[in-house]
């Protein structure tokens, strides 16, 4: 999963995380932008062009893209696994405000 990330962020994937607040701040990773699940109705608009979708495990993260495709986006992507699968393969996390 870590090699599939760079690449899709080398091509210009923007992460967009969609856990809640707390859990971003808790620890994310490097880049990604916070935009809750809770949240994203009203603020489809603040999800950018080729986005890639992660949470903790991917459940939340689909959901968010499934509701973005029905909403008419054909750019998005959701990151399988999600913050999980990344340690798991030793990927390192920000914690606070910092994407």
């Amino acid at each position: 999963m870590t090699t599939e990330l760079e690449a899709r962020k080398r091509a210009g994937a923007q992460l967009v995380d969609v856990r809640e607040r707390e859990e971003y701040l808790s620890g994310h990773l490097p880049g990604a932008l916070s935009l809750p699940l809770s949240e994203l109705t009203g603020r489809e608009h603040d999800v950018p062009a080729n986005a890639l979708l992660i949470c903790a495990s991917g459940n939340r993260s689909a959901r968010a893209a499934a509701y973005l495709t029905a909403q008419g986006r054909t750019d998005l992507m959701n990151l399988s696994g999600g913050t999980l699968a990344w340690m798991r393969e030793g990927g390192e996390l920000n914690v606070g405000e910092q994407p």
